[in-house]
């Protein structure tokens, strides 16, 4: 089950990207005034296991983050990230190996 609930994680983090991009390409910047989390339906979905963030927000910048939850307990990857150049995180880090594993 938390094999499962990650993948959902990673899917979720990609489709946020996805609203994150569409947002820059209509206001040439990923912080428009009042942007945030995107409500989007896996983030209510996961948010038992996975507490969802936005930072490093700038007009080129973005980072998006999934933080397991105590339910989720996923010690093997720990906090997923994604940000504005693709690149994928895990365990805090971007190490290839452990990125291949938890994405």
């Amino acid at each position: 089950m938390i094999q499962a609930n990650r993948t959902a994680a990673t899917a979720c983090l990609t489709e946020m990207a996805q609203f994150m991009e569409r947002t820059y390409t209509q206001n040439m910047t990923y912080a428009p005034v009042g942007i945030g989390i995107p409500a989007i339906g896996c983030v209510n979905e996961l948010g038992q296991r996975y507490t969802f963030s936005l930072a490093n927000l700038g007009r080129r910048t973005y980072t998006l983050s999934a933080v397991p939850t105590a339910l989720q307990n996923d010690a093997d990857c720990g906090t997923l990230t994604l940000n504005q150049a693709g690149q994928k995180g895990a365990l805090g880090g971007i190490d290839a190996d452990v990125v291949r594993q938890c994405w």
